[in-house]
């Protein structure tokens, strides 16, 4: 009996949740966020199992290489542009597409000297202050990319937005009316749609979409999980109970004893911690977890290598029964709100001690 901790990957749900993309988006084309490993859930395989999308979206370039050298042939946009002039006859070599979002990486880009010209996203700050051009550059930009022979006439303009996931705020109106406002005299198509634009703000589709989290069915809203939006959960965490011992009334739990024992009481040890991924910072009691697909709590600090669970509403627990971290039938959500932290920061987080097990179906442990 294996007691690895596994994060499933259900392909099955990734389809579905790109589906929801689809249903939600009629007619635009999608571009899919695979940065940071697929968010987490596996950089590779996510990218080919996605094969009903028109692009894949990277930060930097050694993703968008490694999709390459895994014989990816469809478009990869480069999100967050190039870092070093030397990038450039590797892009244009590989085709890759290229978001260009300040003045230095234009003027480098147009002094180049490259064997095929570059397809651009060109990218309006409209109100985040992360990437993009302000808007008193961006014409110029513009009109300096349309002259280059480097360039690729079909420019996509595209922003992002702030604060989509807050529908009550209407600084998400403000940014789309300012980008409107600088591209209604430009050619092109436009990309305004992160996930929760996509669901929320359907004035935003334009002609390309770029889900992320969404994709892996988690929610990009604070007050909502994945499964309230007809998102389906894709990585479901999972180990095992690897010891249970009988506590009593008043007996201290873990490092620090920060968890007391209200009575008598079975509690269970987990083979999973900080060091797989699973946050360091949630409350000493009240966390929710799944032992044997019944709802109890996480007790006492995280450690590297193990968690201890309450077992007094598990029956008959017993060494090596499977426990649920997240996933299939515990929203991600839920753990994130716990720890303080957001389910972006969970996804990637798993660490590289975890075995990935790619499945279209979510099979019980073995």
């Amino acid at each position: 009996m294996s007691y690895t901790t596994t994060a499933h990957i259900n392909l099955n749900a990734l389809q579905h949740n790109l589906a929801r993309v689809h249903q939600l988006a009629p007619g635009c084309r999608v571009v899919a966020m695979v940065k940071a490993n697929a968010y987490g859930h596996g950089l590779l395989t996510i990218a080919h199992a996605l094969e009903h999308v028109d692009a894949l979206g990277v930060a930097r370039i050694h993703e968008a290489l490694k999709l390459r050298q895994a014989g990816i042939k469809k478009p990869i946009v480069l999100m967050e542009g190039f870092f070093e002039a030397w990038e450039l006859p590797i892009i244009a070599e590989n085709q890759f597409d290229l978001v260009i979002h300040q003045v230095e990486q234009l003027q480098a880009l147009t002094q180049a000297r490259l064997t095929s010209p570059i397809r651009i996203w060109l990218k309006l700050d409209s109100g985040m202050h992360r990437l993009g051009l302000p808007p008193e550059q961006f014409i110029t930009a513009w009109q300096a990319l349309h002259k280059s022979v480097n360039i690729n006439p079909d420019i996509i303009l595209m922003t992002h937005f702030a604060c989509a996931d807050e529908l009550a705020n209407d600084y998400t109106n403000q940014q789309i009316k300012l980008f409107n406002e600088m591209t209604a005299d430009l050619p092109g198509s436009r990309s305004l749609a992160n996930s929760a634009a996509i669901m929320k703000w359907p004035a935003t589709h334009g002609d390309w979409v770029r889900p992320g989290i969404m994709l892996y069915g988690i929610s990009p809203f604070a007050d909502k999980t994945g499964v309230e939006l007809d998102l389906k959960p894709v990585m479901t965490l999972r180990s095992r109970l690897l010891s249970i011992h009988q506590q009593k009334q008043g007996d201290l739990i873990g490092y620090g004893g920060t968890y007391r024992c209200p009575e008598n009481m079975p509690v269970g040890l987990v083979a999973i911690g900080y060091g797989d991924g699973y946050p360091r910072y949630i409350p000493a009691e009240g966390t929710p977890i799944l032992v044997n697909d019944k709802l109890t709590q996480v007790v006492g600090r995280v450690s590297m290598d193990m968690i201890y669970v309450d077992l007094r509403k598990i029956s008959q627990p017993k060494i090596g029964d499977f426990v649920t971290l997240w996933g299939d039938g515990l929203p991600i959500e839920y753990i994130a709100q716990a720890a303080n932290t957001s389910t972006y920061e969970l996804a990637c987080g798993v660490t590289s001690r975890v075995e990935f097990v790619y499945n279209s179906t979510m099979s019980q442990p073995s």
